[in-house]
């Protein structure tokens, strides 16, 4: 049995279980996209790969549990907090790139004192 290691995160809020919930799998290499968002039973989750062209932070795809989209405001808004609070993001950038199905997708970030404080 192999592990899958994700974060579940409620976007657009600060309190639990009060935002937009999403899954996002930042080591998503080798992993059947589609099966996994129909299994979680959100509203969206997201897989992120190595960036696919230089200009981008890294490649995501978003899917629900029936379809993939080529982009959606909360799923890219917590795929990158997920990316900041994993360290995959360089804490005084001002932006991340994501490849998304739609092309890349710039994201402005601002920071607090020890993470992610707005995107």
């Amino acid at each position: 049995m192999s592990v899958l290691r994700y974060v579940r995160l409620d976007v657009f809020t600060n309190q639990p279980f009060t935002g937009i919930q999403l899954a996002v799998f930042p080591d998503a290499a080798g992993i059947v996209e589609r099966r996994i968002a129909n299994d979680m039973a959100l509203p969206e989750t997201t897989f992120v790969f190595p960036p696919e062209a230089p200009e981008t932070d890294a490649q995501v795809r978003i899917f629900t549990p029936t379809r993939e989209l080529p982009m959606a405001g909360s799923p890219t808004i917590g795929t990158v907090f997920a990316l900041a609070g994993a360290g995959r993001l360089r804490a005084s950038a001002d932006k991340a790139v994501l490849g998304l199905g739609i092309g890349p997708t710039t994201v402005g970030l601002e920071w607090g004192q020890n993470s992610l404080r707005f995107a």
